[in-house]
């Protein structure tokens, strides 16, 4: 029943928010957008999961399709944009008029992002979940209470204190 009246935003369906948005599809959530403005590219297909197909595709729409096939009652927004400080108003969930509460998940691969997204969907969100990847390691941080949350501020900082790195490990 939870997952019934549940909507989540999926922001960036690269390694990360791919696999989030097919997995809420799989277990029955009712709705979602997903937000991430790049095309499925040939270095997508294995670490991503994106199928030879869906060269040239945009991520999204890709993603939807598999979304689909999982949960075909599932009702899917996709946005092939940047995710941007007015995004927030696009989003028809974010706008009130409704008792449910979005979940987000930032999946993206920027710090400034992460930052942008955080101070426009804190106060409109049920729980905010952000996952980090650098090679093998995956770190996830989660707001169960993004409006009061004074910790997650603090994992932010200033783009060139980012360790750059591959997202996938090499020998």
């Amino acid at each position: 029943e939870q997952l019934a009246s549940c909507h989540a935003i999926v922001i960036g369906v690269g390694a990360i928010g791919r696999q989030v948005a097919i997995q809420l599809a799989a277990v029955g959530i009712s709705s979602m957008d997903l937000i991430d403005p790049d095309v499925v590219g040939v270095e997508n297909l294995a670490p991503q999961a994106y199928w030879p197909e869906d060269i040239g595709v945009p991520k999204v729409v890709a993603t939807l399709a598999l979304c689909r096939r999982m949960n075909p009652m599932c009702h899917v927004e996709t946005f092939a944009e940047p995710y941007r400080r007015s995004s927030a108003k696009m989003l028809k969930m974010l706008q009130g008029g409704t008792d449910v509460r979005p979940v987000v998940f930032a999946c993206v691969d920027r710090i400034e992002t992460r930052a942008l997204i955080w101070e426009s969907i804190r106060t409109k969100a049920a729980l905010f979940v952000d996952g980090r990847m650098n090679a093998e390691v995956l770190r996830v941080l989660a707001s169960e209470h993004p409006a009061r949350d004074v910790y997650y501020p603090t994992t932010l900082f200033a783009p060139e204190q980012t360790h750059t790195g591959a997202c996938t490990r090499s020998e």
